[in-house]
């Protein structure tokens, strides 16, 4: 173990700090063949009418020209699999994006900028230098988190509602 702090900006609710600590370790080297990272498109961008219109005209266009060009030359399957993965990839890469957030997907965008709001507020109590400072921020941060909390309950009981409707 070489360094061990605490850190209070921990967005967690609670009167807890996290403990970060630097160890060394040795390690084996574990050889991978080759693997490449799993591309994860963000596919929440599909539920919008918009995008997925934009998402299938790009795709047809893409499959149309692939389409046009197997039929002008002789190629192998594995030749075939390959553009057609080619083509489908690179669509989702453009209009879809990758994933950059890893939250559940039944959580909606206002309760998103009602946790970046709560952090917010986390951050100005953690920096406040008055007890007085210090107790208002803490009221604030409390409220944000009630809020937070609230619209999540709201959000997953609507997402349950909806598996149970198309169930």
């Amino acid at each position: 173990m070489e360094d061990v702090r605490t850190r209070r900006g921990a967005d967690i609710a609670s009167d807890h700090h996290l403990v970060v600590a630097n160890l060394k370790l040795k390690l084996k080297k574990n050889w991978t063949t080759g693997q490449t990272a799993i591309q994860r498109f963000n596919t929440a961008f599909l539920r919008d009418t918009d995008r997925l219109n934009e998402f299938k005209i790009a795709l047809n266009n893409r499959f149309q020209a692939l389409q046009d060009l197997l039929r002008e030359e002789e190629t192998t399957m594995e030749d075939n699999w390959k553009s057609i993965k080619e083509a489908l990839t690179s669509t989702c890469q453009e209009v879809l994006g990758l994933k950059k957030h890893h939250h559940k997907e039944w959580i909606s965008t206002e309760t998103l900028d009602k946790i970046k709001e709560r952090k917010k507020k986390k951050a100005a109590f953690n920096n406040s230098r008055t007890r007085a400072k210090k107790v208002q921020a803490q009221a604030e941060y409390t409220e944000a988190n009630k809020q937070v909390k609230r619209s999540i309950r709201a959000d997953k009981k609507k997402y349950v509602e909806e598996l149970a409707k198309t169930a």
